[in-house]
Parts: structure tokens; C-alpha cells; sequence
């Protein structure tokens, strides 16, 4: 899924109406969306004589953050779960990148008093 800039100022009505449905079209299954990041981050155990009281922390594990920052903390995702969040991250950006498109071609048809 890949959302193509368009110079939409220079489509027909038509034409942007064809975009706009093509671009829904691409979203297909959003069922699998996730917004956020991915982050690895290093741990300290606490044992006495572990390797990570000397300096050597333990990691990196996977942590998820979701977006809005703020409206949650970070979540551990364990190793056999953190390729399917990053395949949710990224079909989380690309669905973000064909929404703000089909959101540009409705405010070029607002601008053009045309929208429906």
C-alpha cells in the first residue's frame, strides 16, 4: 500500500473522486494497526554479583509505546510477539500516510465547495 502524491489543485472534480475511492481502496484490512514506537531498552536485575551489577545490563528488550505519547506507558513485548508489532507499526504508518492523502484530496474539495 503506497499513497501517491497528487498534484490535486489540478485534478477534475472527477478525477479527485477516483483518487479518493482509490485510496480507500488501498486500506484494506485495518485490523492489524498499531500507532506507536518500538524501542529496545537494557535492564538491570538487581541480583547481587549478576553480571549487570558490574555494568553489563541484560537486553535489549522490547518495549512498545503507544501514541499519543502520554496516554500510556511503555509495554513489554516479548521476543516471540515483537515481529507482529512491527509489522502493525508499519501498517500503521502507511495507513496514517493514505489517510492524511484521502484528508488532502476532501480539503481540496472543500476548498472547491464540492465536497459531499
Amino acid at each position: 500500500m503506497s499513497a501517491h502524491k497528487k498534484d490535486l489543485a489540478g485534478m477534475q472534480r472527477d478525477e479527485l473522486l477516483a483518487w479518493r475511492r482509490e485510496l480507500a481502496r488501498q486500506l484494506g484490512d485495518v485490523e492489524h494497526v498499531l500507532a506507536g514506537s518500538l524501542a529496545g531498552q537494557w535492564r538491570r536485575c538487581g541480583k547481587a554479583g549478576c553480571r549487570c551489577a558490574d555494568g553489563e545490563p541484560h537486553g535489549p528488550y522490547a518495549y512498545f509505546t503507544p501514541r499519543p505519547a502520554g496516554r500510556g506507558k511503555a509495554r513489554y513485548v516479548p521476543a516471540s510477539q515483537e515481529e507482529a508489532v512491527r509489522r502493525c507499526l508499519r501498517r500503521g504508518e502507511e495507513t496514517g500516510d493514505v489517510l492524511a492523502e484521502i484528508s488532502a484530496v476532501n480539503a481540496e474539495l472543500l476548498a472547491r465547495r464540492e465536497l459531499d
